[in-house]
């Protein structure tokens, strides 16, 4: 569904985050699905037929049932399943739809669930435009499966754990510019040697770590400069600056202005 457009997306009413009661089943009904169904499952066991093939279901485990499936589902009485379902069309025709059936890991869990809770919660207090921010959200839910469908998952889940340590880096260093970082101890943050923190880093953030170190500084000092009322010695001494001219020299570099000129 990538190529679909927001837009095109069919919102139906059926759509909650359930308990589902002890006695739940999920029957085979004489007609198949009419409609997209997306099906996950919060917490609980149980299991799921599509199409006669069996899954065991479990915290993580999403199906997106299409029109004609015919599935069914049980679960255990004294763990039950907690879910969400959505169902909806599309008005155009599409292609790259993402896999029946996949089971999210933790790191993929958090934003899809909190695009999930998001969704259902829109109509719940009839929120301001809540049609058309469901609509974007079914479209980043379709491009999250697709993302994931597509990618190895033992890579995927590498990938994932030196995105999130290279990015709480970098938003370490941004939360504290004035610090002189090593890169060291910022490699150790990561749990990586400093030679590979320093390849990946370039990689993921699209610069060297020392090149935004400075430019993490300097746009602390344009905002101290603009306001907070500081005037230049007082910001080069905060951001950690002994020499007011190297200070100076590098803000210029970087902005084009000198200190004076934006204060």
């Amino acid at each position: 569904m990538l190529n679909a457009a927001p837009s095109s997306f069919v919102l139906l009413p059926s759509f909650a985050k359930i308990v589902c009661e002890p006695g739940w089943k999920w029957q085979k009904r004489e007609k198949p699905m009419q409609n997209y169904d997306l099906f996950y499952v919060w917490s609980g066991e149980g299991e799921v037929v599509l199409n006669g093939a069996a899954y065991p279901v479990g915290a993580g485990s999403c199906f997106l049932f299409r029109p004609g499936d015919h599935p069914t589902a049980t679960h255990h009485p004294q763990k039950p399943l907690v879910l969400t379902y959505i169902h909806f069309d599309v008005s155009e025709p599409v292609r790259d739809v993402p896999d029946s059936y996949r089971v999210l890991g933790l790191g993929d869990r958090i934003d899809f669930e909190f695009l999930l809770a998001r969704y259902v919660r829109l109509f719940l207090v009839r929120t301001y435009a809540a049609e058309e921010e469901a609509r974007l959200i079914l479209k980043q839910l379709m491009i999250h499966l697709l993302r994931h469908d597509r990618e190895e998952p033992v890579e995927r889940k590498a990938s994932n754990q030196l995105t999130e340590s290279i990015h709480e880096v970098a938003n370490y260093i941004r939360q504290h510019p004035g610090t002189a970082h090593r890169v060291d101890d910022l490699a150790a943050r990561a749990g990586l040697s400093p030679r590979y923190f320093s390849i990946k880093f370039k990689e993921l953030i699209g610069m060297s770590v020392q090149t935004y170190m400075i430019r993490t500084r300097i746009e602390r000092a344009q905002h101290l400069l603009l306001h907070a009322g500081m005037n230049v010695t007082e910001v080069a001494d905060a951001l950690g600056y002994r020499d007011i001219f190297f200070f100076s020299r590098q803000f210029k570099q970087y902005t084009g202005k000198s200190p004076s000129e934006i204060r």
